[in-house]
């Protein structure tokens, strides 16, 4: 069920993988590894690797046996650096998922909720950017 789940994510990164050369990791393993991290709140790849290869249900979800070689935790910030770093991948995944939870009729506007993380501000004015984030939604 996970490879239709999130199958829209092959032709996304299509152009980001070479047809020559050694395999690699499958692109929807390393999206649903950071998903595992964001989900539960793992602070780094290091321990999310750690807790994938301890816990049976992120195995299960990576659809992984129990003698299949978890990547090392420096594979996902190489793909990051090398092939996801300049694309707006993740923005497009996010769009889709929730999409497909709005279609499901499992997102209410009733109830809103704001994340009030704090973050530390970058009041340089010489070194802002601007940066386009697009708007998918007026509420």
């Amino acid at each position: 069920m996970q490879q239709l789940i999130f199958s829209f994510i092959y032709p996304l990164v299509e152009d980001l993988y070479s047809l020559f050369g050694r395999p690699s990791i499958d692109p929807v393993v390393l999206i649903n590894m950071t998903f595992i991290q964001y989900t539960f709140g793992i602070r780094s790849m290091r321990q999310t690797i750690k807790e994938i290869e301890t816990n049976m249900a992120y195995l299960w979800f990576l659809r992984f046996g129990f003698h299949t070689e978890v990547p090392h935790f420096s594979t996902f910030g190489k793909n990051y650096v090398r092939r996801f770093a300049d694309t707006d991948l993740f923005e497009q995944i996010f769009y889709r998922v929730l999409k497909e939870v709005a279609d499901r009729g499992l997102l209410s506007s009733e109830h809103v909720f704001i994340d009030s993380t704090h973050v530390k501000a970058s009041a340089n004015k010489r070194k802002f950017q601007k940066k386009v984030v697009r708007k998918e939604s007026r509420a």
